[in-house]
Formats: C-alpha cells, structure tokens, sequence
C-alpha cells in the first residue's frame, strides 16, 4: 500500500469513527451556558441562579449564567435561537418569550418553531406595592388614588410586554385606570426605581422583592395570584378588589429547535431532579416561587396557551413597541 493510500484508509477511518463517538459520547461532558434575557436582579435571573447551582451538582458540570440583556429579552432569546442544538446552550424565559410576538412588529425569531420546550421550572405571583411615599394601604384605595389622578402616577416595567408590563396593564384594563408604564432595562433596575421613589407604583415578581416588602422599603398592597403566598401570607390577592384579576409569572427552559429527544429528556431529568429536594423546594417557597418541574410536553401547551392568553390584553390596552 502506498503512503497516500494508506492516509487516505486513515483520513476515512477517522471519518467512520468520529460520529460513532460522537454518538457514544457522554452528555454533558462540559459546562453548560443558561441564558438569562435579562440584566441580574429581576425574577429571571433570581430563578437562574437558584437552580444553577442544584443542577451543576446534578450533572457534574458548571452551569454558567450568562445574562443577554436587551429590548425586552429578544436580544438575549435570539442567541438561543441561533445557536448549535447540541445542549449546551439553554434559555431560560418568563412572559416576554410569547408577548413580545405580538406586540413588536419584527422579532428575529418564531417561539413556536425556533425553540425546543425542555421544562417549565416554577411559577411566581407578582405584587402590587408602593413607595412609602405613596397614600395607599390597599388596592381599593390604589384605584381610588389612580381614578383621582389620572395619567399622573408611574409604574415600573422591565420592558415592553415584561411580566410587570403585562400585570399592569391588566390592572389598567380591569380598574379602569391610567396608571403609566415606565420601562426600565429589566426587573432589577425597575425595582430599584421603586426603591428610590423613581416610579411610586411596582408590579414586581414576589422573588426578589419580599425582602424589601418585610423590610418596609416598598408597602405591598396584593398579590396577582388568586389565593395568598407563602412568603407574604397577609397580603390579599388583588382580585378580592378586582374579579378577573389574575397573573402570575412563569420561568421555563428551552433549547434551540433541532435539539435530540435523547438530550432534552436527559435535560429534564436533570432539572426535575434538581429541583425535587424538600430543602429546595422550600427554598423557592421562601423566595415566593412555586415548583412545578413539567415534561417537555406540558411546556410546549403552556407556551401555545398563553400566547393566547394575552392576546387580548395587548389589543385592548394597545401595547405595542416602537
């Protein structure tokens, strides 16, 4: 055999074996990148690094989180979209994944067709508060403020059809008020704007604000879920005040479209394992999250049904971007 016989025999060698390896490879054999959409300090990126950590144990690799903020999640979420469907690129995402199809004109990215459900991790009430400087102690007073003052007081937004977006304007639409929007670069700096007295008005995600609620920082007034929450048991839901009034946040993973069955289910057995310790269970309890650890099945009918959901609030209160 001739040397350029015998390296072609191994450059087809090499070729037979390395999808074989491929195949046989163990996953995750390297860490693994969680893009949260969002600049640190909202509920997202409060969730993200809250299961980060149980699910680096679980699979014996980093998980690395690795926050994309930009116009209102997009930036964050098409990088996801994008990347290679081999299970080391994952995004975690609240309301925005669906809201922001409807109400921006051109998203890079179809929610339904772009992406892979993995799970839906938890659920979390948001609330109602107000700076301390704001004369209100409970929602009715809240409406009775805003209907007295018409387009004069300001709520804090992460970003256009966010999840205190979305909650806002549903209060708007229900109490018909005119309570404004201001939209900050995510939840975390929307909360400090509640914090300084920037916005006088907050629907924050329980997670990430019930410490500055038992502090006294903010003053809640009601929780968006129908019943009361574990980390603000006092506090009424805002639909005693207003029937119909309901929302509560959801975070859930998904990869890019593509991604192999073998590794989303291995993905999920990995979260759902994370997650399914008492003492985390608790934990997120504590922060006012709820665990739910869904199959990829039931997170791709969740995504289908609330794309629908707020079909409605966006064309009544005409939220579109600009």
């Amino acid at each position: 055999m001739s040397i350029r016989q015998c390296a072609a025999f191994m450059l087809l060698g090499a070729a037979v074996l390395q999808p074989a390896y491929a195949q046989t490879g163990k996953y995750p054999d390297r860490p693994i990148r969680l893009i949260v959409p969002f600049p640190p300090g909202g509920s997202v990126d409060v969730t993200a690094r809250l299961v980060g950590p149980k699910v680096a144990e679980a699979i014996g690799q980093q998980v690395i989180i690795d926050n994309r903020a930009g116009a209102s999640g997009i930036v964050g979420t098409n990088v996801v979209a994008r990347a290679e469907p081999d299970g080391y690129t994952l995004l975690i995402n609240t309301t925005p994944l669906v809201t922001n199809t409807q109400m921006y004109s051109k998203v890079p990215y179809n929610v339904q067709t772009d992406f892979t459900p993995v799970i839906l991790l938890s659920s979390t009430a948001s609330v109602l508060s107000v700076h301390p400087s704001i004369p209100a102690r409970t929602v009715r007073e809240m409406v009775q403020l805003a209907k007295a003052r018409p387009g004069e007081l300001n709520y804090g937004g992460a970003g256009v059809g966010t999840n205190p977006h979305i909650a806002g304007e549903l209060f708007n639409l229900l109490a018909g008020t005119n309570i404004v929007a201001v939209q900050f670069r995510g939840g975390g700096p929307a909360l400090v704007g509640s914090l300084s007295g920037e916005v006088g008005v907050s629907f924050s995600a329980v997670a990430g604000a019930v410490g500055y609620m038992n502090s006294k920082r903010l003053r809640p007034l009601g929780v968006t879920s129908l019943k009361p929450v574990a980390a603000l048991p006092t506090i009424p839901p805002i639909a005693d005040t207003l029937p119909g009034y309901e929302f509560t946040a959801w975070f859930a993973v998904v990869a890019p479209k593509g991604t192999s069955p073998e590794i989303v289910n291995k993905l999920n057995e990995l979260f759902r394992k994370a997650m399914s310790s008492p003492e985390f269970v608790k934990r997120f309890e504590a922060e006012g999250l709820e665990v739910i650890g869904s199959t990829p099945e039931q997170l791709a009918t969740h995504l289908d049904s609330e794309l629908k959901k707020w079909a409605r609030v966006i064309k009544e209160r005409k939220m579109k971007a600009e």
